[in-house]
């Protein structure tokens, strides 16, 4: 006797794999450590070492990871010239995902799928896509790109060659925090389906390029963006309250609250917040962490949902002068190191990923030949007559 189906929708509570990346039981964790200890106590790179080779590393071994990445600052000409070719309506996501594709061109260990040629690959688009964010955002504005520069870490070249001036290091710490907090989180919906993608013993490029692609939904990454926006909407703290509970009313979604995993609570939005306020009041502005937090109050008090990382993040990113295009792409240079890491453990031991589906679609029936249904389509309709 077969054992019943068992369907639950959008794989909620299923277990499709295993990993030893990260958890989100008890809190989410990176290989074992805890990421409000990885945000209090260390930097983005030492977080994007320890995704990808399983340790914290070295004073040494930072150094030497810096410098293969830092020596990897570098674009193919043909995808500057692209970059100029594109419509001006064309987005920063769409950009990037087209940018990663035409990096595997130029990569000589694309079809290479071995442990080593993978790391190899995801040091290099560790250090290419802030350098395709960065220099797409310039084009698109008229300006010109700045070039990268080695000597500073993977936070502050991207402030650096955003804005063409040395970045402030409290901008480049805060940045730093959120990169560490976004940059891994378990069988999302895009590290998820990079591994789909890999588990075909497709190449890594691939598997990045799609995952951008899942990133990219308003219900995935694209939430950060829509947090200021919706800010803005509820038009500071005097009408925030007012403006909530009507779009409660209407049944509208406030974005950057609640998680299908984090019922009690997004740590990362905890830690976060904190570096939100600090920016705001660093730019003496508090308007909008105050309409904020009137928000906050309201959703939680009227549908129990508490927020959600992108919540803070979007407003810290606007603190830091950063554009609301340019909040997805930052998600991707920092999860590019959580989604390589699941690359690379899904191809050293690999399965194809082959779910089911529950029909439920008409009983089987047979076929019978348009023949023997004279002028009638098998919808019931008459055929047309030419001639």
């Amino acid at each position: 006797m077969s054992s019943p189906e068992i369907y639950s929708p959008g794989l909620e509570g299923v277990l499709a794999g295993e990993t030893a990346i990260s958890t989100v039981s008890d809190g989410l964790s990176y290989r074992g450590y805890s990421v409000g200890d990885l945000a209090e106590k260390c930097s983005f790179d030492e977080v994007a070492y320890l995704l990808l080779h399983n340790e914290l590393p070295t004073p040494r071994q930072l150094a030497e990871f810096q410098a293969r990445v830092a020596a990897g600052r570098r674009l193919p000409d043909p995808l500057h010239s692209l970059f100029k070719s594109l419509p001006r309506w064309t987005s920063s996501m769409d950009a990037l995902r087209t940018a990663v594709s035409i990096l595997a061109h130029f990569d000589q260990d694309t079809s290479d799928n071995s442990h080593d040629a993978n790391l190899r690959k995801a040091e290099r688009l560790l250090a290419q896509v802030p350098l395709a964010v960065a220099d797409h955002y310039r084009i698109s504005k008229g300006l010109q790109t700045v070039p990268a520069r080695k000597d500073l870490s993977h936070a502050a070249n991207f402030l650096y060659m955003l804005n063409g001036s040395e970045p402030n290091p409290a901008a480049v710490r805060a940045l730093d925090v959120s990169l560490i907090l976004y940059a891994e989180h378990e069988f999302n919906a895009s590290a998820f389906t990079a591994r789909v993608v890999c588990s075909t013993e497709s190449d890594l490029h691939s598997s990045i390029v799609a995952a951008i692609g899942a990133l990219k939904g308003r219900l995935h990454g694209g939430a950060n963006e829509e947090v200021m926006e919706l800010l803005q909407k509820a038009g500071g703290p005097e009408g925030a309250e007012k403006w909530v509970r009507e779009a409660l009313a209407r049944k509208e979604r406030i974005m950057g609250f609640g998680h299908r995993v984090y019922k009690a609570g997004d740590e990362r939005a905890r830690i976060l917040k904190v570096h939100a306020r600090k920016a705001a009041e660093a730019a003496g502005n508090l308007r909008w962490e105050e309409t904020a937090d009137i928000i906050e109050r309201v959703v939680l008090a009227e549908k129990g949902l508490h927020p959600n990382l992108d919540w803070p993040a979007g407003r810290l990113y606007h603190c830091l002068n950063l554009e609301i295009p340019l909040y997805t792409p930052i998600f991707v240079m920092s999860r590019v190191a959580g989604w390589s890491a699941h690359v690379i453990e899904q191809l050293g031991h690999n399965r194809l990923i082959r779910p089911r589906a529950r029909y439920t679609g008409p009983a089987r029936r047979s076929v019978k030949p348009l023949a023997e249904l004279g002028w009638g389509s098998r919808l019931g309709r008459r055929l047309p007559i030419f001639g």
